[in-house]
């Protein structure tokens, strides 16, 4: 398992130990993850970037057997996913999805444009690569009478994502609220995107309703599970505190979007309820989520569910039953170490 110093790493560790018949190896490029203090089978990798990533990981999975690699990392999916054969060849799978659904997955602009093709709703949106194109799009898209939101067509977690609100008091702002708001005034955002050249940006309608994050579990386009569950709290973009809801309009939603992309794996959905009343895509993850170790508490393990597929194991029904309507409320835990 990569990523062993996500914010999530420690619930899908947990996630994965429910199962006694695993041997698990974390990784992670820094050498002080919490992962290397949480699990005694620990290597250091290069990054997704670096040239000898594969080499690295490949030497790995044959010195240590590894029959199968779960990513954690974004930028980590789409090299992995090149090198689905080589890993093979050795006797490792890769969970991930394919090259060409993962290209589309992972650029926002190209997503909701590909969605919007296959005769999906998306919110309102305009992909912008200047100023003029900026403010341009704010426009169309009804600010300042409406709410607008701008995030990099490539990004990871809430990096780059604002609010443009000309209704918000700044005053209780700065006095009620911590200093990691997502609102921003449109003079402020044409100001900082003038400054320096920026990537290009997703522009999109404001959606005001109910979040969900939905955990998914896909063979190859097949859906296999969908389980929504609503954010009723989130710090920095990560829910700490939800409830598991039927919601059979989003099951059938992201069940389409499955579909579609062909995806495969262990599948993360942000949907969000519009002014119209309904339920609109925000973005994919197309890995494993930090917060599907919540799942446990509903009766689901996806990330085993996962592993299990890919390696051909027998799942059960009753490991398909979720218990809907289980809330669930997470906190911060300690690792120490010398």
């Amino acid at each position: 398992m990569t990523g062993g110093g996500a914010p999530g790493a420690a619930g899908i560790l947990k996630c994965l130990q429910f199962n006694p018949s695993f041997e698990i190896v974390m990784a992670d490029a820094d050498p002080n993850a919490v992962g290397r203090w949480l699990h005694a089978e620990f290597e250091i990798i290069p990054y997704a970037h670096e040239k000898n990533f594969i080499a690295q990981i490949l030497s790995i999975c044959e010195k240590r057997g590894v029959h199968i690699i779960l990513p954690l990392v974004t930028k980590e999916l789409i090299p992995l996913a090149h090198h689905k054969k080589e890993f093979e060849e050795l006797g490792t799978k890769v969970l991930a999805c394919n090259v060409d659904s993962l290209e589309i997955a992972n650029n926002k602009s190209r997503l909701y444009q590909f969605l919007e093709w296959r005769g999906l709703n998306v919110p309102a949106y305009r992909a912008v690569e200047t100023v003029d194109q900026f403010k341009t799009a704010v426009e169309e898209l009804g600010f300042p009478t409406s709410r607008v939101c701008f995030k990099p067509s490539i990004s990871n977690g809430t990096r780059g994502f604002r609010v443009v609100a000309n209704d918000i008091d700044e005053h209780a702002l700065l006095f009620n609220e911590k200093p990691n708001s997502t609102y921003i005034s449109l003079s402020d955002a044409v100001r900082i995107l003038s400054s320096s050249p920026f990537p290009e940006l997703l522009v999109t309608e404001y959606l005001p309703g109910e979040e969900y994050s939905v955990d998914c579990l896909a063979d190859h386009g097949r859906v296999k599970l969908v389980v929504p569950r609503l954010r009723k709290k989130m710090i920095s973009g990560i829910s700490v505190e939800g409830i598991f809801v039927k919601e059979e309009t989003i099951i059938d939603y992201c069940s389409q979007i499955i579909k579609e992309l062909e995806l495969h794996g262990n599948i993360g959905i942000q949907v969000k309820k519009s002014t119209a009343g309904k339920f609109l895509i925000v973005e994919i993850n197309p890995r494993v989520q930090g917060t599907i170790v919540a799942g446990l508490g509903a009766g689901i393990n996806l990330p085993v569910l996962a592993i299990k597929q890919e390696l051909g194991l027998q799942i059960s029904e009753e490991e398909l039953e979720v218990r809907w309507g289980t809330k669930f409320s997470r906190y911060w835990s300690e690792v120490f170490y010398s």
